[in-house]
């Protein structure tokens, strides 16, 4: 086994999704040696022109600003991102609602709407410009032996890397938080999410809005031209009624249960679904190795944050080993991953708890919508918390 070992990196970093690539990235331009370990192959080119994805995120101002400190946002087209300027939240009755405008904040927009695969895309043209980031694709960990010094990590194709830093960033199932033995406690929030591309009569342009019922939000996230990305949560059993209509006849069912502002539907273009879950590890550290992500939280998706607490946490946890590593020091210490932990945990569990309790308030007894209902109304005439509101989502 010693034949296969590398020398020893910096750091190793496991999952190369788009948060795993985002640290990689910054710490490859920052001069570190990175290693980055992915199940699948690297993204393929996508042309400009081809059809929206369905996997959509939004990316908020401070995750822009990461992507454009580690020199991937210019790899994202313009023709691939939709930015949004005004975000609405409503009751089931439309009457009563909330807005939030990017112009309070003296700011051009509040971020962008992008898929997923070109996110991810952009961060991997960004790490194949750095020479000390190496990939090892299509294999994964199956054993992980922290040291005093240095970390051991066994890959299925028999490598034995070394390095002072571990990052997990591997997803809700993540194999190295289960080789860490970190446990997680999760949460069944009984709903399914059916995500539908469609191309709508007029431009969508750059409102994204969000519509509470007692089944479950309704949203409408804009994408580049005549596109839109629809939200539909309801019970399995309904969800699953929905995702069996035939393009047409859920065309049909979309301009009759959602918003009238919503306007008419040219066509569905591809729909898919996935239950609605939480997890969050009950650590984020171990001796050399990090959470990050979806393997340290998996929250409610009902206000689009999971991608924007993921590369918050990436930027936290690169920010400190990109100073540990420039000043000499321990970039896998004890105190710096204790230091990253006590910043992020408590933002991650206050953005729970926001999720958890609007999901319950709106879906619950008719008193309790009744009371969410009315503090929309309020929310909206408080222009103050308003603000305060909308710079915390921002990461601002």
């Amino acid at each position: 086994m010693d034949d296969a070992m590398d020398d020893t990196l910096d750091a190793i970093i496991v999952g190369g999704g788009m948060v795993g690539a985002a640290v990689a990235a910054a710490l490859g331009q920052a001069g570190m040696a990175v290693a980055l370990v992915e199940g699948d192959g690297p993204p393929e080119a996508i042309a400009d022109d081809a059809p929206f994805d369905l996997r959509i995120s939004s990316l908020n101002l401070a995750s822009q600003q990461l992507l454009e400190e580690v020199g991937a946002w210019p790899f994202i087209p313009e023709a691939r991102r939709c930015p949004f300027r005004h975000i609405e939240a409503s009751d089931e009755t439309e009457r009563r609602h909330v807005h939030f405008g990017a112009a309070d904040l003296e700011l051009p927009d509040f971020g962008h709407f992008v898929e997923n695969r070109v996110i991810r895309r952009a961060l991997w043209q960004r790490l194949a410009e750095l020479p000390n980031v190496t990939t090892h694709c299509h294999t994964g960990p199956v054993a992980w032996l922290p040291g005093s010094h240095r970390t051991l990590l066994e890959l299925d194709n028999g490598r034995l890397l070394a390095a002072r830093l571990v990052v997990g960033a591997d997803g809700g199932g993540s194999r190295i938080r289960e080789l860490a033995g970190i446990a997680t406690r999760d949460e069944d929030y009984g709903l399914r999410a059916l995500i539908i591309n469609v191309r709508t009569c007029l431009p969508q342009q750059d409102v994204s809005w969000q519509r509470f019922t007692p089944d479950g939000p309704q949203a409408m996230l804009p994408l580049p031209g005549q596109h839109a990305s629809l939200v539909w949560y309801g019970s399995p059993e309904d969800t699953a009624e929905r995702e069996a209509l035939d393009h047409e006849a859920l065309r049909q069912a979309i301009e009759q249960a959602f918003p009238q502002r919503l306007g008419g539907l040219e066509a569905v273009l591809e729909r898919a679904s996935f239950a609605i879950r939480g997890r969050h590890a009950e650590r984020y550290v171990r001796p050399r190795l990090a959470l990050v992500g979806d393997a340290a939280h998996v929250i409610n998706p009902l206000a689009g944050q999971g991608l924007n607490l993921g590369l918050q946490d990436a930027a936290d946890l690169t920010e400190r080993v990109t100073a540990a590593f420039w000043e000499s020091q321990d970039i896998g210490g004890q105190g710096l991953l204790a230091g990253y932990a006590r910043a992020r945990r408590p933002q991650t569990l206050a953005m729970i708890a926001a999720m958890s309790t609007l999901h319950h308030v709106f879906t619950g007894a008719a008193p309790l919508r009744q009371a969410g209902a009315a503090g929309l109304a309020v929310a909206d005439r408080l222009d103050a918390a308003k603000r305060q509101v909308m710079r915390r989502a921002l990461g601002l």
